[in-house]
């Protein structure tokens, strides 16, 4: 079972006309949205169903496994992918404002 991960229309633009970059991509989760589930041997058996169907994959789009794995469907198949985590910073972490200081002239 794979789960499907539609690109959103903005980031596809960007992602269609990039240069192609060899390894696993950095995705960002805001430029996703949810489209289902394909029972699938492999992901290119799930490009194969949902091409016939009303959704076919599309450059750019993401096929996820059950164990977390991320494909990326791109213009030469499907490569390696993985989620940007964007850290959270702690109150520990963020410098104390300083008070202002008094301008002399």
């Amino acid at each position: 079972m794979y789960r499907v991960y539609r690109m959103k229309d903005a980031p596809r633009q960007q992602f269609r006309w990039a240069p192609h970059v060899a390894g696993a991509a950095s995705v960002r989760a805001k430029d996703y949205e949810p489209g289902g589930e394909v029972q699938a041997d492999s992901e290119y058996d799930a490009w194969s169903r949902l091409r016939a169907s009303e959704g076919p994959l599309d450059v750019g789009d993401l096929l996820e496994t059950e164990g977390g794995a991320l494909r990326i469907c791109k213009y030469v198949g499907f490569e390696s992918a993985s989620w940007v985590v964007q850290e959270q910073r702690s109150a520990a972490q963020i410098p104390p404002e300083q008070p202002a200081q008094p301008v002399h002239i």
